[in-house]
């Protein structure tokens, strides 16, 4: 199993506008499962701490193998997907880390 985690800044001058934008990214990835195939798990949490350096959104992941990440990467669901939030990240962070 790859586990697959990826946290953006998102755009927003309040709030506000911060929260509208965490909402298209949840709404985004929302009704992956079953659709890509390999992808086990999905979960879309948006930042509660306010904090200055933390990011906004985080989208963690769960992949049968690298494979599977691999195939996501490239499949028309998330090249959709990465179209849509293209205007709405100003940052992206990303790990992969392979579980035994």
């Amino acid at each position: 199993m790859i586990k697959h985690i990826v946290m953006w800044k998102v755009r927003g001058s309040s709030p506000e506008e911060k929260s509208e934008s965490v909402c298209r990214v949840h709404a985004a990835f929302d009704g992956l499962i079953g659709v890509i195939p390999g992808l086990v798990t999905l979960e879309v949490g948006a930042d509660v701490s306010r904090i200055d350096y933390a990011c906004d959104v985080v989208l963690y992941t769960e992949f049968e193998s690298r494979d599977a990440l691999d195939s996501y990467s490239t499949h028309p669901a998330h090249l959709r997907i990465k179209r849509e939030l293209a205007a709405v990240r100003i940052a992206r962070h990303q790990v992969d880390y392979v579980i035994d």
